[in-house]
């Protein structure tokens, strides 16, 4: 049983420190929490329990003590009471046979005197009576016609005859009538030799100090013999001189008790003792859910305690525990997204530093195209005989549009790698909007597009970069254009958001995205258009927001659409150092 805990302990424990990867997140957490649910409970209710149980142990043996003291003191109190009641009577036996000479003793009408007498002080005395050296009762004084009659046979007369004094334990004899005999040898030498005084008990004395117990109507109190007959009538058991239906217990002069079944199939607590001078043994029965009631339900509102104080435990351990693990996790995802904009960040850097270098190496072919288309240009205005003049000039001037289309895309991927001030100035959002349509028109009509315009007409002017918001929505408007079908439908709104912000969202109807391609878009480098784009439009869209203090929000569900709403500040907000 040890081994077995002990391995499933080992087992415990060794999977505390075998926490998953961060990237495991959901399951880290789960396991956390119910690591630290377990150890806080085993933390507590172990504790708990065994303190329960040494408790338990405690007060069951500290109840016990309480509930078989009184039993055993009442029985030693009634043990004593009848120990007195017949040591009084043989006492008074003994002292008559001793104050009186044989032929007074003898003498029927003295006997009868002293008889008389002798009822008036103790109660319970029947008869009396004196037997001759052969056993026949030559006096009597009683209730019953015994003078005369022989008991050299009887049990009692014999024990008398050899111990010199006797009392017996219940019988018959001649009377028919349960009776116990107290006998007293009178033996003087020289003047008579084995005569006995005895006097009868009423049994009925018994009953009224077993009746003094006061006991329970459950309960059972009565006196056996040494042989276990009974000497006094059992309300479950048995009448007088009817043996006990039980094993008789293990002699004790005091007090003790023992927990058996009787042949009815009770639990119940038997206490007895012995008596040591006389044939008797008392015996007091209880049945044992009595006696333990009061135990048993002082253990069964300890139970309810223990298990309403393990369930609160192990609530406020759960939700202590589920509180601690959520801000733990919410902790870990507020750093991940850091950790993530610090890698957004270092991305963007990045792709700075690769623009201007390409910028730069860029630019320097182009001053020397341009440059040579010039002169081509001039040399051929200053030769009027040239030919295919027209054609050279239309050539030329096509070769400088290009170089200076070059030159702005250039310059606006230098303005994004050397992270140029932000030129603000006043201006209508709708008008920017309305700009950057004119360069996709063509576009839009040649696909058969919808372009649906919602613009609010009350929309405030704002403070931003006109240049920078031209390049933001056209990235915008080009991803939404690559995401419709040829006779989809593009849905630009203008609104404002509150007193400080407003917006601009751009809606379509295309393919839609997967919410793992949604947490990747403003990646640099990360693109859906497989061999034909870059990865940077987004990316470098969304620094471009961040930088003019606003905000870039996407919503897509795939196969209905997607949904970008860009959120700008009326009044500049770019960030320091930008």
């Amino acid at each position: 049983m040890f081994r077995w805990l002990r391995k499933k302990l080992k087992e415990f424990f060794s999977t505390l420190r075998e926490f998953p990867d961060y990237a495991e997140s959901p399951e880290r957490y789960k396991l956390l929490r119910r690591n630290i649910v377990v150890l806080m409970l085993v933390v507590t209710i172990l504790p708990l329990t065994l303190m329960g149980l040494i408790n338990h142990y405690l007060y069951r043996q500290a109840m016990h003590d309480e509930i078989v003291r009184p039993l055993k003191i009442l029985v030693n109190k009634t043990k004593h009471s009848f120990e007195l009641f017949l040591a009084e009577r043989l006492s008074t036996v003994s002292f008559i046979a001793s104050s009186y000479t044989c032929s007074e003793l003898a003498d029927n009408n003295n006997l009868s005197r002293i008889f008389s007498v002798m009822k008036k002080e103790f109660i319970g005395v029947v008869d009396l009576g004196f037997l001759d050296p052969n056993g026949v009762q030559v006096s009597y004084d009683g209730p019953y016609k015994l003078r005369g009659k022989n008991y050299k046979d009887h049990d009692w007369y014999k024990e008398t005859r050899v111990r010199g004094a006797y009392v017996s334990d219940v019988f018959l004899g001649y009377r028919k009538l349960p009776h116990i005999v107290m006998a007293v040898e009178r033996s003087v030498p020289g003047v008579c030799l084995g005569c006995v005084l005895r006097a009868t008990i009423d049994t009925n004395r018994f009953m009224e100090l077993i009746a003094s117990m006061r006991l329970e109507p459950d309960s059972d109190a009565f006196l056996l013999n040494k042989k276990g007959v009974f000497q006094t009538p059992s309300k479950f058991y048995g009448q007088v001189l009817e043996t006990f239906p039980m094993p008789l217990p293990p002699l004790s002069y005091e007090p003790n008790v023992v927990e058996t079944e009787d042949p009815n199939g009770r639990e119940i607590l038997l206490t007895y003792a012995y008596f040591e001078s006389l044939p008797f043994i008392l015996m007091v029965i209880k049945p044992r859910g009595l006696v333990m009631q009061a135990w048993y339900t002082l253990k069964t509102e300890a139970f309810f305690i223990f298990v309403a104080g393990v369930l609160l435990i192990f609530l406020v351990v759960f939700k202590l525990t589920d509180k601690l693990v959520k801000h733990l996790e919410e902790s870990d995802l507020r750093r991940e997204a850091a950790y993530r904009e610090i890698q957004e960040s270092s991305k963007l850097a990045s792709i700075g530093r690769l623009a201007a270098g390409v910028a730069h190496e860029i630019n320097n072919p182009l001053a020397i195209i341009n440059e040579k288309a010039g002169l081509i240009k001039d040399l051929t205005q200053f030769s009027p005989d040239f030919p295919q003049k027209d054609k050279l000039l239309s050539l030329t001037g096509t070769i400088l549009q290009s170089v200076d289309r070059c030159r702005t895309i250039t310059q606006r991927l230098l303005g994004f790698a050397r992270r140029m001030e932000v030129t603000v100035e006043s201006l209508n959002l709708n008008e920017v909007i309305e700009e950057v349509l004119s360069f996709v028109e063509k576009e839009a009509l040649h696909r058969n597009i919808e372009l649906h315009l919602s613009l609010a007409q009350d929309l405030p002017r704002i403070a931003s970069d006109r240049g920078q918001l031209q390049q933001v929505f056209l990235n915008i408007i080009n991803n939404a254009f690559e995401a419709v079908e040829d006779g989809g439908r593009v849905t630009i709104t203008s609104f404002e958001v509150d007193d400080d912000t407003v917006a601009v969202s751009i809606q379509d109807n295309g393919q839609g995205m997967t919410q793992e391609v949604m947490n990747h878009i403003f990646e640099p480098f990360f693109t859906t258009k497989r061999g034909k784009g870059t990865g940077l439009g987004l990316s470098i869209t969304y620094g471009i927001v961040k930088k003019l203090g606003g905000d870039i929000k996407v919503a897509s569900k795939l196969g209905e659409g997607t949904t970008f709403t860009v959120f700008l500040p009326k009044k500049a907000q770019a960030r320091k150092g930008e």
